[in-house]
């Protein structure tokens, strides 16, 4: 499908032309003024807002306001912000970054900035419309070079939908020469055991020239491993996990997926990794064609996996969690007996978070094993792609 077809102007980020014109209105919006006093003092926010107004274009406004905001944020939440595998990204080409998903807000935005540190390019970033709930979140979020991938459609709608984001996306890549990046997969894993969705390889092959292995190589697929020691949201999600066991028709509110992303942001992650892998081209040439566009995105999907799985950066807390899930001392060389009663106690004060009313005893022993799998999980999955399945 040619990308002449379409016209993104609801979906694209922002045109430089317009940039002046949709932060000026931005800068007016309660809902960001009050955000933003969240994250800086009250005292400084006038002159940032003389600064916003000041910016012309998206390039400008990630590297004067973005970049500074992100390092702060990685120095007061994070134990150090790592990349490796830069020897794999070429400056001639663009690239889909797929990665694992960790973060609601900060995978892509940690990711720019490792990127902003070693002098490559930003992505363009896909962004699902169920987290824009706000006009000025979506004026934000486009201003700082996302793309919106819309969801909860109906079948029809569905269908355009994804048409119009594929050619976008190789739209983006081939004739604007920008990098994307983009989830593995719609929503969070919530035990931490990646996955990706054929659904989303089928939509990047929507698009393009030639067969499907075509069509994907036209957009330069390469796997990033997201690596964080801890994750913030982990008794949120325990939570999930119980109310749903609760009630199997459970569904969260907006107000969760808000405090989510409060939590994601703001809190301690611990050390942060990313590791780049090569582009999957040269696989897709080995795999060849298929038959049907199922069992094609079932492979693709397949080498995103294992690229993903093999490059996790393992901490000492996925040691100890490994172990305490599956009763051995295996990995005991890997971690002092320090480093396993801190998580034992970090487990308890996570579970004291959750404000769920009567939890039982047996209740809580069950969402603290939810906890260790979330731990264990990449360790578990890099063991099995490197041995071949076994653990």
């Amino acid at each position: 499908m040619d990308s002449s077809d379409f016209k993104f102007n609801d979906i694209a980020p922002y045109d430089d032309a317009e940039f002046q014109h949709k932060m000026a209105h931005l800068v007016k919006e309660p809902g960001f003024l009050h955000a933003v006093s969240y994250a800086m003092p009250k005292e400084a926010i006038p002159a940032l807002m003389e600064d916003l107004l000041k910016i012309t274009n998206k390039y400008d406004f990630q590297r004067q306001i973005m970049f500074p905001f992100l390092e702060m944020l990685a120095k007061t939440t994070t134990a150090g912000i790592t990349i490796g595998g830069v020897k794999h990204f070429n400056p001639a080409l663009n690239y889909t970054f797929i990665t694992n998903h960790r973060d609601i807000v900060l995978d892509a935005s940690f990711l720019n900035l490792a990127f902003l540190r070693h002098n490559i390019p930003t992505t363009e970033v896909a962004i699902g419309d169920n987290l824009l709930v706000f006009d000025w979140i979506t004026d934000l979020v486009r201003l700082n070079k996302s793309f919106i991938v819309k969801r909860n459609t109906g079948l029809r709608e569905g269908l355009m939908a994804a048409k119009k984001l594929s050619a976008y996306i190789h739209y983006t890549i081939v004739e604007k020469h920008e990098s994307i990046w983009i989830a593995q997969r719609e929503g969070r894993a919530k035990d931490s055991s990646d996955k990706t969705q054929d659904s989303l390889v089928k939509m990047l092959a929507l698009s393009g020239e030639g067969v499907f292995m075509d069509r994907l190589k036209e957009i330069n697929l390469m796997p990033v491993a997201i690596s964080y020691e801890y994750d913030p949201n982990d008794y949120l999600k325990a939570r999930e996990f119980l109310l749903r066991r609760r009630d199997p028709d459970f569904k969260k509110s907006q107000r969760d997926d808000l405090f989510s992303m409060e939590t994601g942001l703001l809190q301690f992650k611990g050390k942060v990794h990313f590791q780049l892998t090569p582009r999957i081209n040269n696989r897709l040439d080995q795999i060849g064609d298929f038959p049907d566009t199922n069992t094609a995105a079932r492979h693709v999907g397949c080498i995103i996996d294992q690229a993903i799985h093999r490059s996790y950066e393992i901490f000492p807390i996925n040691y100890v969690a490994f172990d305490m899930l599956y009763h051995t001392s295996r990995f005991a060389r890997k971690y002092t007996s320090e480093e396993k009663s801190g998580f034992e106690e970090y487990l308890e004060n996570q579970l004291d978070k959750v404000d769920v009313a009567d939890v039982t005893a047996d209740e809580r022993d069950w969402m603290k094993e939810k906890i260790i799998t979330m731990y264990a999980n990449p360790l578990k999955n890099k063991l099995k792609t490197i041995l071949g399945g076994e653990i």
